[in-house]
């Protein structure tokens, strides 16, 4: 503490046992620092690691480990995005092989914010087009559409992986009542060069 005077209560300020055991605290013992470091490391989301990120996580509802799908299944990648074509993949059976991912911070702290943004939006296709904006802003271009028929498609300009999938299928973006995500990957059109067109 700065100055312990003004923490003192003044019926108490005037007992030189208390005072001397207070300045002697006061004196081996400076909180400031670790205030600092607790307001670093835990308080706030942005700069937060570790424990603190994984008490964030518990505060709007999001686990750190994620199940992933492992095995690669036969189908086309506009109905999922992890499928495999002929001669890669086997037929869904029900039951997949999963495995745990523990998310890096920096992986945990986007799903944070997005989790975050997720409990206070209205759930318009506006909101969820900025969700996805803070998860997928930095890889491509995602969107959703509405497709009027009770499903809402996730557009890809980009190739998600498995953690991608996740991570949407995790429950972090609102879903309406009755409405069903779908996901659909495009890929960016090419110039003459083989470059992508933005």
């Amino acid at each position: 503490m700065i100055d312990i005077r003004e923490t003192i209560l003044a019926q108490y300020a005037n007992s030189p046992a208390l005072t001397g055991i207070l300045e002697r605290f006061n004196a081996a013992v400076d909180p400031q620092r670790s205030i600092e470091t607790f307001l670093h490391d835990v308080w706030n989301p942005a700069t937060a690691k570790g424990w603190g990120l994984d008490v964030w996580g518990r505060i709007v509802g999001v686990g750190r480990v994620l199940r992933i799908d492992t095995t690669g299944y036969w189908g086309f990648a506009q109905g999922y995005p992890t499928s495999r074509t002929f001669g890669e993949g086997i037929w869904y059976s029900g039951r997949g092989a999963t495995a745990n991912y523990r998310l890096t911070d920096e992986n945990y702290r986007q799903l944070i914010l997005a989790k975050a943004a997720a409990n206070i939006s209205a759930g318009s296709i506006a909101d969820i087009n900025r969700i996805l904006m803070i998860l997928f802003g930095n890889r491509g271009n995602c969107y959703l559409a509405d497709t009027s028929d009770h499903t809402m498609m996730l557009v890809f300009s980009f190739r998600p992986t498995a953690i991608d999938v996740s991570i949407i299928a995790s429950g972090v973006l609102p879903r309406p009542s009755g409405v069903q995500y779908r996901y659909t990957f495009i890929p960016p059109a090419k110039n003459d060069f083989g470059n992508d067109i933005l």
